[in-house]
């Protein structure tokens, strides 16, 4: 095999200009996928794993797109015969919703979230994954130690969607023992979402105390942090500062005292960070972007759809995840 070029970045697709595989492909359906450092890390990641032979292909999809060009998707996917797999970021419930029946088979955590964000080919047909959650938890247990919890600080998840309700299930189920917040806290605009949500939580976790806070601007979500005790953690789920500009709190929003500010974005205008990098010395905030669950997530997909062995820590982990530094 020879090493792909880790310079090249195929041209990205959209529902109306798919054109199939010449070489093994992995999909990747999200808003803006050219932007992506994915594209600059993958090529060396599959060289690293003996993959020298597939690629990496990006296929953009606004964010709100009419659920039929989701199922168009899948069934590009589903009828290209080189096409190996696909990792899907912002649409994950579209496709979970839409092209549900076109999946040979759902794994319990995607039929569980309402879901999919990994798609596989098995000799029955596609088959569809929730790894969110598993990233998630990667991520979560990175940032927040054995430990963290005992304070009785609370989680406060600003966004209901696919990645909020993701991280609901790492922060509340009850193998997590003691390692879970005194309170989840959720944000959202939309009461649907919002209910959606705590239905997972209920069924995961129903002794963890369940907050949901419909809201409909900053200064209410502002409203929402300044009432969390020190210590607590607040995720950025909503997407807001990379698939859409923006940020879910208010410029001088005050963070709880010590707590952890955690984008699960890591590029975009990132103006939720920005708010915290300012509190990290008055406030002792701690920030973190989300560059851990970005490595976590892509390569849970990567393991599903080439069966490759691929670590979640130690030395062949702390390689991997060197190399997509270096792309960053």
């Amino acid at each position: 095999m020879t090493a792909i070029d880790t310079a090249g970045v195929l041209p990205v697709l959209t529902a109306d200009t798919l054109v199939p595989a010449g070489r093994p492909t992995l999909y990747f359906l999200g808003v803006s996928t050219g932007e992506s450092s994915i594209q600059r890390v993958f090529p060396r990641w599959a060289h690293e794993l003996g993959l020298d032979d597939a690629v990496l292909r990006g296929i953009d999809m606004p964010v709100g797109a009419p659920r039929e060009d989701a199922r168009r998707i899948v069934e590009f996917l589903r009828d290209d015969e080189l096409g190996v797999g696909m990792q899907i970021t912002t649409h994950k419930i579209s496709v979970g919703t839409a092209a549900r029946d076109l999946f040979a088979k759902l794994r319990p955590l995607a039929t569980l979230m309402g879901e999919v964000s990994c798609i596989t080919k098995g000799p029955d047909g596609l088959h569809g994954f929730a790894k969110d959650p598993v990233a998630g938890a990667l991520a979560l247990d990175a940032i927040a130690p054995a430990g963290y919890w005992a304070s009785g600080a609370n989680a406060v998840v600003l966004g209901a969607g696919g990645a909020g309700t993701a991280l609901t299930w790492c922060l509340v189920r009850e193998e997590r023992g003691i390692e879970r917040p005194g309170r989840l806290v959720v944000t959202d605009t939309d009461g649907a979402r919002l209910d959606h949500l705590a239905s997972i939580a209920r069924q995961v976790g129903p002794d963890v105390p369940l907050e949901l806070v419909r809201v409909a601007s900053t200064d209410e979500t502002d409203a929402v942090l300044a009432s969390q005790p020190a210590g607590s953690i607040v995720i950025n789920a909503t997407g807001l500062g990379k698939d859409l500009p923006g940020s879910p709190i208010g410029e001088d929003a005050l963070l709880p005292q010590g707590s952890i500010a955690w984008d699960l974005n890591y590029r975009g205008d990132l103006k939720f960070l920005d708010t915290a990098h300012r509190q990290t010395v008055d406030r002792d905030v701690q920030v973190e972007d989300g560059w851990t669950y970005f490595v976590h997530g892509w390569l849970q997909a990567v393991k599903e759809v080439f069966q490759v062995d691929v670590p979640t820590s130690g030395p062949a982990f702390d390689r991997l995840s060197d190399l997509a530094r270096e792309a960053r």
